[in-house]
């Protein structure tokens, strides 16, 4: 039996996609925790934190927008178009959010450093804000005539989009909080305690009332989550979801700190594995299916093969790093 490159490929980029929003997730979620940490002291450690990760993180944005381009063509001319703006000022908050990561150690002035930890945060407020905006936009549908877009240019901003813009801002805050409890100590991880309490409630009634609006506004995710025998696959997922809130609530309440942030990522899974079972095997809803945007099967292998090589090694660095710089960060310690 021969092997299905196309399914193999849209889940290699279905994990990078994750793996993104896991990774830089809780970086993203520094920043947006930024105004509710006054202290240059506490933003010093924040950022000094995720300094060695930071920049690797987003090695699989590329990873999963170069996947998209070259392996599934029909579907990146299509949700490009439908996401320019939200996705260029993603792009362009990123670029400026990580000028801001660098020039903040530069300035010898308060004043000067002060601007750029607000360019800092204000990044990270957007870029998370954008990726929601996309992410609702997508789940929504894209209108497609004649393997083209055949939307307006506005279609992206709905009700829907800015309400899974705030949700991811609130996921990825809720992210940073518990990083801060895994990597740091003292005052700022009592307060970074006191945070990941209600953003993780926050986070979970987001992740409620999109579900269920989700049901409301398609009729095929009804179908899909509530009829036999898609309920039997379905159904696991918001049972998993409440029994890991009340092991985060349990892990706060215990003050435990690598747990937190492990429960903060199992939302985020459990949620990305739900958004899949909605979609499945749509790449471009409603109507482009893995298959009918997938490229000639000699060019996924080709390109199979450059990614059996370069996965494993960006897999390898990442976890070496991640080792390399293991252990709490105090406002002595840091990578600038």
């Amino acid at each position: 039996m021969s092997l299905d490159l196309t399914l193999i490929w849209a889940v290699l980029i279905a994990t990078a996609v994750f793996l993104y929003v896991a990774m830089d997730g809780f970086d993203l979620g520094i920043g947006i925790l930024f105004p509710a940490m006054s202290a240059k002291a506490d933003r010093d450690v924040m950022v000094n934190s995720v300094a060695p990760v930071w920049d690797g993180n987003e090695t699989w944005l590329i990873l999963g927008g170069g996947g998209l381009f070259a392996v599934f063509p029909l579907a990146y001319v299509t949700i490009l178009p439908a996401l320019y703006m939200p996705l260029i000022l993603m792009l362009l908050a990123l670029v400026f959010r990580g000028v801001a990561f660098e020039m903040r150690f530069r300035m010898v002035t308060v004043r000067g450093q002060l601007w750029w930890d607000r360019a800092f945060s204000w990044g990270s407020y957007v870029a998370a804000f954008c990726q929601g905006i996309a992410l609702g936009a997508l789940v929504q549908g894209i209108r497609v005539e004649g393997r083209a877009y055949a939307g307006g240019w506005w279609d992206w901003l709905t009700p829907f989009s800015l309400l899974t813009g705030v949700a991811l801002v609130v996921g990825y805050a809720l992210l940073g909080a518990c990083w801060l409890i895994w990597k740091t100590g003292g005052e700022l991880q009592i307060r970074a305690y006191r945070l990941a309490r209600p953003l993780g409630l926050a986070t979970l009634v987001l992740i409620a009332i999109i579900s269920l609006t989700m049901l409301v506004l398609s009729a095929p995710f009804r179908e899909r989550w509530l009829s036999f025998p898609g309920i039997l696959v379905g159904a696991p997922v918001p049972v998993l979801v409440g029994l890991l809130a009340l092991r985060f609530q349990r892990s706060l309440e215990r003050r435990e700190e690598i747990m937190p942030f492990l429960c903060a990522l199992g939302f985020f899974l459990l949620s990305y594995i739900g958004l899949g079972i909605s979609l499945w095997p749509m790449i471009v809803p409603p109507d482009i299916s893995i298959w009918a945007a997938a490229t000639h099967p000699s060019s996924q292998a080709f390109l199979l093969a450059g990614a059996v090589v370069l996965v494993p090694m960006v897999l390898g660095y990442t976890t070496y790093v991640y080792w390399l710089f293991r252990g709490k960060v105090t406002p002595e310690s840091g990578y600038h």
